[in-house]
């Protein structure tokens, strides 16, 4: 039997596959109508298409490759999961990139993501570049 905690890592494996697809309406339907999302940077986003679109500016494209998914209980029916992996994609000047770490924070309640906080090494793989070109 699967559990609801269960259930809810299942959902942000959904919203990573449709996220990667890109498909952000998809995405979008596993979000909660209030979601809290806060990308690198401490950028604030309040629609999963803005993630799509800060993305699109960022990178020429981007997947991620998800390693592990860690949970915990924060409620009967509210779980806090962990997704740990890695980018890879291609820079908008052509370069391609792999092995770039991230770790997303998602919260799930009600059968919905009610917040997602995303980290990773992108800003400092862009500065390292930067600085070999000075």
């Amino acid at each position: 039997m699967t559990t609801i905690h269960e259930q809810a890592v299942a959902i942000v494996k959904a919203f990573l596959e449709a996220s990667m697809a890109p498909d952000p309406d998809r995405a979008a339907a596993l979000m909660a109508e209030n979601v809290q999302i806060t990308f690198t940077g401490k950028r604030r986003m309040a629609r999963v298409h803005e993630v799509t679109a800060f993305n699109a500016a960022r990178y020429r494209w981007v997947k991620k490759q998800p390693g592990d998914f860690e949970w915990m209980a924060k409620g009967d029916d509210h779980t806090v999961i962990y997704c740990t992996g890695t980018l890879y994609g291609c820079w908008p000047d052509g370069r391609e990139f792999e092995g770039n770490r991230y770790l997303d924070r998602y919260e799930v309640k009600g059968g919905k993501i009610t917040m997602m906080d995303v980290w990773n090494d992108s800003a400092e793989w862009i500065l390292e570049h930067d600085s070999k070109q000075k």
